[in-house]
């Protein structure tokens, strides 16, 4: 399994507030990020798997609408985030 338990609280630790922390909008961006990132090596291999390919639109889509949220909310949270993940170039 790609993602363990340990690796999820690392996550939460680094982008949450605390461990516990796990529905602020930075830590469901490092988590998609990782399931995006998981999926797409995936489906380098797998090009037919069609499923895949649409959840892994899916997951995009809702990473977009948090980051355009999180660029609302606090722009300085968006820069930070977006460095961090290196999402855009």
């Amino acid at each position: 399994m790609y993602l363990t338990k340990d690796k999820k609280k690392e996550i939460f630790k680094t982008y949450g507030s605390s461990v516990l922390d796990t529905g602020a909008s930075e830590v469901q961006i490092a988590l998609f990020t990782l399931r995006i990132n998981h999926l797409s090596n995936h489906l380098k291999k797998n090009k037919k798997d069609f499923n895949t390919e649409k959840s892994l639109v899916r997951l995009v889509g809702k990473r977009k609408k948090l980051l355009k949220y999180i660029e609302k909310k606090n722009i300085n949270n968006y820069k930070k985030i977006i460095k961090i993940l290196k999402l855009r170039k």
